[in-house]
């Protein structure tokens, strides 16, 4: 049975991208005000390259560019960029549709959550505090928890320790085939890829299921406990009992 589901955050439960090009796109606007001699696609593109280079979390993309292109900082023009992209994150970062529903009727039926990113902790907690799902989680495993990026195990294996679950009671749900999925299935974690929040365009998940909307986690889940049932009541291992730790499931 299905007793916890992992969350990743960006895509998932917020359209991040989304916000990510709105907010930068104003900051943008916000520097060529200020003098900035470069186009907008222009000053995108170079934009890109240095997330490209550095990771989409790097904090001081707008420093880079800005030295790329004057030798050094502006402050005028870094204040510009920093207030319009801050000023636009505010009002761009925003929910998925029906995440706030899935999520509570998730908790009414007993089932934990837990949030399972790539990005820093603070940024993650900025995020979800912003969302107002700062309470919805018991556990919010991030890139600073272990050091390392999905699909290594070490975050998932932090999952499962801090859960006390095996991966046969655990649900990753994900928007990238190639660390959500992979990283999860690669444990025994049952998969559900958001084909809503994917970016990359893949063609094939790999996932378990595939979902357009999260509220169909809903039927996922209860199709699958509805299915264990009866297996765990005969065998006398449900999740509330004593269970193997993951290492030795995982080694069976």
């Amino acid at each position: 049975m299905i007793k916890a589901v992992l969350f990743d955050l960006d895509n998932t439960l917020t359209d991040f991208m989304k916000m990510k090009d709105g907010a930068i796109m104003a900051a943008i606007a916000a520097m060529v005000d200020m003098g900035l001699p470069l186009s907008s696609a222009e000053a995108r593109r170079r934009i890109y390259e240095i997330y490209d280079r550095e990771g989409i979390e790097y904090q001081r993309v707008f420093d880079q560019l800005l030295r790329d292109v004057y030798g050094r900082l502006r402050s005028e023009v870094l204040a510009a960029g920093i207030t319009g992209y801050r000023r636009a994150r505010e009002s761009q970062l925003v929910l998925y549709p029906h995440v706030h529903a899935t999520l509570v009727a998730l908790l009414r039926q007993g089932i934990r959550l837990a949030v399972l990113s790539d990005a820093p902790s603070l940024q993650a907690w900025q995020r979800l505090h912003h969302l107002a799902l700062q309470h919805m989680f018991e556990h919010v495993i991030t890139f600073d928890d272990t050091g390392e990026h999905k699909p290594s195990p070490a975050p998932f294996r932090r999952a499962m320790e801090l859960l006390g679950l095996p991966a046969p009671r655990l649900l990753m749900v994900g928007d990238w085939p190639a660390r959500d999925m992979k990283g999860a299935a690669a444990l025994g974690i049952r998969t559900a890829y958001a084909r809503y929040g994917d970016t990359s365009g893949a063609e094939c998940s790999g996932a378990d299921f595939e979902i357009d909307d999260i509220a169909e986690l809903l039927g996922i889940i209860h199709d699958i406990n509805g299915q264990d049932a009866s297996g765990d009541d005969i065998n006398g291992q449900d999740a509330g009992g004593d269970r193997p730790s993951p290492e030795t499931e995982e080694a069976q």
